[in-house]
């Protein structure tokens, strides 16, 4: 399994990277649309949606959601970010809520009561739709803000690896074992260190002064802890409905949302912690 998830993702990462470094901003938010609203499509099936008109009626309430903050940022003199960054702020918001939600682990756990499913509907968005526009504010801010997406995204691909290779290394302390039980403090500690390892090398890159270092590791740090945060979210909703993946599209990864849940959490962390700390 650790062998078909290396070769799945040294085939991906190429393609994202190219992505992100190449497309302008509006062509990266259409095509990061697809695969964010992809990870909203498994996330209903987590929520126990079954049905596949109630789903696509849903995804596209949600397309209409990030096409309206499009359209509303519109000016006569090019475009208006302001409303995709109280998008954004709203997502770091959200993943403080969930955190409290982790703290409880039979809330929302019986479909049959119908503010459960609700509740994760309204989750499901506010976490796709803020990580989109997370990924617009950083792309689109100037200068090299290419550059800080890509830094971003590494910094959350690094610790899940880091993590992934401590814990089965070295872990032995459960971090969450009702909800996830192969985290580790270990494998976290592990993962905090390869991402600001990554942080630390690629920031001077993207235009980062020795004095700003310090910032960017604390954004770091921040927003490590929110992905794992949203990876510990994704694996209650799939307790919660006793599934082991979010799908099976991606050979030895799972779904699309297995691979973006610490994105989504992370990304408007980092994208507001940049903004406030003026790195």
């Amino acid at each position: 399994m650790t062998r078909t998830r290396v070769i799945a993702a040294l085939i991906l990462a190429p393609v994202a990277i190219a992505a992100i470094l190449l497309l302008p901003t509006p062509w990266l938010m259409a095509l990061s649309a697809i695969v964010f609203l992809a990870g909203l499509w498994e996330w209903f099936r987590l929520a126990d949606v079954e049905d596949t008109l109630a789903r696509s009626v849903l995804l596209v309430l949600n397309l209409a959601l990030m096409v309206a903050l499009v359209w509303a940022s519109r000016t006569s003199s090019g475009f208006n970010y302001v409303l995709i960054q109280l998008a954004t702020v709203l997502g770091v918001v959200w993943w403080l809520l969930a955190c409290l939600w982790l703290r409880h682990f039979e809330f929302g756990a019986d479909h049959e009561r119908p503010y459960a499913r609700v509740l994760k509907l309204l989750a499901g968005t506010a976490a796709i739709v803020p990580a989109w526009c997370a990924m617009g504010m950083l792309h689109h801010a100037e200068p090299n803000g290419h550059r800080w997406l890509f830094i971003a995204l590494a910094i959350v691909w690094a610790a899940d690896s880091g993590a992934y290779f401590a814990g089965r290394r070295f872990g032995k302390r459960k971090l969450s074992p009702r909800i996830s039980p192969n985290k580790t403090i270990e494998g976290l500690a592990g993962g905090m260190a390869c991402g600001l390892l990554v942080a630390l090398v690629f920031a001077p890159m993207a235009g980062a002064g020795w004095a700003q270092l310090p910032l960017v590791a604390l954004a770091t740090v921040v927003a490590v802890a929110f992905s794992v945060v949203g990876d510990l979210f994704e694996s209650l909703l799939k307790r919660h409905v006793g599934a082991k993946d979010s799908g099976d599209l991606i050979p030895g990864h799972g779904g699309i949302l297995d691979r973006i849940d610490g994105v989504i959490a992370a990304l408007p962390v980092f994208a507001v912690g940049k903004a406030w700390l003026g790195f």
